[in-house]
């Protein structure tokens, strides 16, 4: 691999570390490498953040062949930056490339190339408290050709975001719609990928939820619609009766990073958490007899987000006094803990650059 560097001759202003947001703002540069059938992954560079020069026809734009990961960059005590499993987004990656026919990608030669881009991006990881620097790998199909079929040719790029909350409530529970009308994803379908399709068709209910003053979409299976699946961008736990429990991956749901970390560190921290199947049904007797004490999802982006309260129609079911519970909190400081270097990390889980 011989890495090209160009570096920008107009640096940005760093925004203000108070008003981050999630998103909003990108660094100085960027990481990008193109494919080329029979040629494979070639030109590896990082260069000045900026736009792309694509035809209109790029397959991307008609046929959705886009696939995307998300992981953060953390600023340490001791001003060191380190990452969390960035080897397991890697080799997530590649499954979501498996399923929408994109080439896969040498993860040790693209982790090489993150860690040059976050040497040269190294100011750009925030200081504050619950702030982090968002990593966006992806990579979309560039044939100029309108046609049904496999790209020979394509972009994988890694852009970077300095980002606050994902929610401007920060940990204050939020509200879910359970959404009992349409469907995200069905086993054998690209659920489980996370492709830029599964976001797009999740739009729509995400719009309702937000007319009805919810944050998110709780999702039921595509075929019984009784079964609970994941929310819009995060996994789902229930703790019922003491039990943590948390949807089973078959296929149609995304197999989060943060919710593989909860479900282990869970059993570490000595609860009783368990992969199943779990109804909407099930929750709402729960709920009806007292045994339903928290509910809160997991994702990169929020980490753990209590939900305060579930609206299923007309109706509106208050969760923990709509406070986050004791289950949720211990595990967010034991998880953002190791995350920010605060903690030891017991589990080898961060790499510290």
């Amino acid at each position: 691999m011989a890495l090209r560097i160009e570096l920008t001759n107009n640096p940005k202003a760093k925004p203000d570390e108070s008003a981050l947001g999630f998103g909003k703002y990108f660094t100085d540069h960027m990481f990008i490498m193109d494919y080329t059938e029979g040629i494979g992954w070639h030109d590896e560079r990082i260069v000045p953040f900026g736009p792309l020069a694509m035809s209109p026809a790029a397959m991307v734009l008609h046929y959705g062949q886009a696939i995307f990961e998300g992981l953060k960059a953390y600023r340490r005590p001791d001003g060191k930056i380190q990452l969390f499993r960035p080897m397991e987004n890697l080799n997530r990656f590649n499954r979501s490339a498996d399923r929408l026919c994109i080439p896969r990608i040498d993860t040790e030669m693209v982790f090489n190339c993150l860690t040059k881009l976050l040497e040269i991006e190294a100011d750009w990881v925030p200081h504050s408290a619950g702030t982090s620097l968002y990593i966006r790998p992806f990579a979309v199909a560039m044939d100029p050709v309108l046609g049904v079929h496999v790209a020979n040719t394509y972009h994988f790029m890694i852009i970077l975001s300095p980002v606050g909350n994902y929610y401007a409530e920060g940990l204050k529970p939020v509200r879910i719609l359970v959404e009992d009308e349409y469907v995200r994803a069905v086993r054998g379908g690209m659920g489980f990928a996370k492709a830029a399709g599964n976001y797009a068709v999740s739009l729509i209910a995400d719009h309702t939820a937000k007319a009805h003053g919810c944050a998110q979409v709780l999702w039921l299976d595509g075929v019984e619609r009784k079964y609970i699946e994941e929310v819009g961008s995060m996994n789902i736990f229930f703790k019922i009766n003491g039990q943590l429990i948390t949807p089973a991956l078959q296929g149609s749901i995304l197999g989060g990073i943060t919710r593989k970390s909860v479900l282990e560190l869970a059993g570490k921290m000595g609860f009783d958490a368990v992969e199943r199947q779990i109804s909407i049904d099930e929750v709402l007797q729960a709920h009806a007899d007292g045994t339903l004490e928290e509910v809160f999802g997991t994702g990169t982006a929020a980490v753990i987000s209590p939900v305060g309260h579930l609206v299923i129609g007309d109706k509106e079911y208050r969760i923990a006094d709509g406070e986050m519970g004791p289950c949720a909190s211990a595990i967010y400081d034991k998880l953002t803990g190791i995350q920010f270097g605060k903690l030891e990390d017991e589990m080898d889980w961060t790499v510290v650059l």
